[in-house]
């Protein structure tokens, strides 16, 4: 059974870390803020990585690319899916708000409540009503009334 030496010298290792340090600082100067989570890009750069440095002798077995390939595939749907929905919360809260339109709502203000008729409603991910000539957002109504 052979055995893969996964070790790095002190010298790969000093240039990996004065690698990552230079890019974090980059980031960090283009005012984008770094992140402890990898994302399906983070991936990808791995596996490019991983494929530029395997060991010519002894390259990375089919069943093991297509196994990342599938976790890549898996990520990049899971990432399209979380989008969509998304895209539908936002639907769904904008729906809501138009659904109070000529309806009375019991708005909180601070420490106070008010009551009113919703005039008009935005769209968005988080939509407001006009009630009073104030928009609040829903998350403010504690109340819908016919009245």
């Amino acid at each position: 059974m052979e055995t893969l030496n996964t070790q790095m010298s002190a010298a790969d290792r000093t240039n990996v870390d004065n690698a990552v340090n230079l890019y974090n600082k980059t980031l960090v100067q283009n005012g984008r803020q770094t992140s402890h989570e990898l994302g399906k890009d983070d991936f990808l750069k791995l596996l490019i990585t991983q494929l530029q440095n395997q060991d010519p002798t002894s390259p990375m077995e089919d069943t093991q690319f297509i196994s990342q390939m599938a976790q890549f595939s898996s990520l990049e749907q899971m990432t399209n899916m979380s989008s969509s929905f998304e895209k539908m919360a936002s639907f769904i809260n904008s729906s809501e708000a138009a659904s109070t339109l000529g309806k009375i709502v019991e708005v909180e203000a601070g420490e106070t409540t008010t009551r009113g008729m919703v005039e008009g409603a935005t769209r968005g991910s988080d939509p407001q009503v006009l009630v009073n000539g104030m928009y609040y957002s829903m998350d403010k109504i504690r109340g819908v009334y016919t009245e």
